[in-house]
């Protein structure tokens, strides 16, 4: 059992003359939606929880501390947040390497035990 022959209905894609009916196709008419006020918009994006495009001032990075000193082996420790604070202000204070806040600190106190 066949069906209609439906490619004699068809239009041919390859035709060379074949100019289709383009006319009931018309640009829409360009429509101009009223603007929004920026304070409108800003209530309600923060009524409904949507994040800020804004840049975001970020913190200023921690200043690097690297030099070339010879040390060249890493040692890893766990310490208070305090101490670590401490460790960082002594060797911004002195204008050193945290390296050379550790070979100071075991220096005093190797001293501070031979008393």
């Amino acid at each position: 059992m066949t069906g209609p022959d439906i490619s004699s209905q068809r239009a041919d894609p390859f035709a060379i003359d074949a100019e289709p009916d383009l006319s009931g196709f018309k640009p829409r008419p360009a429509q101009r939606t009223p603007a929004v006020a920026r304070a409108t918009i800003r209530q309600v994006s923060e009524e409904n929880n949507f994040p800020s495009r804004e840049a975001i001032t970020k913190p200023k990075p921690k200043t690097q501390r690297r030099r070339i000193t010879g040390r060249n082996v890493q040692i890893n420790i766990k310490a208070k947040q305090e101490t670590v604070d401490r460790l960082i202000a002594i060797a911004d204070r002195r204008g050193w390497v945290l390296g050379e806040v550790l070979e100071n600190a075991l220096v005093a106190l190797e001293e501070a035990m031979a008393r």
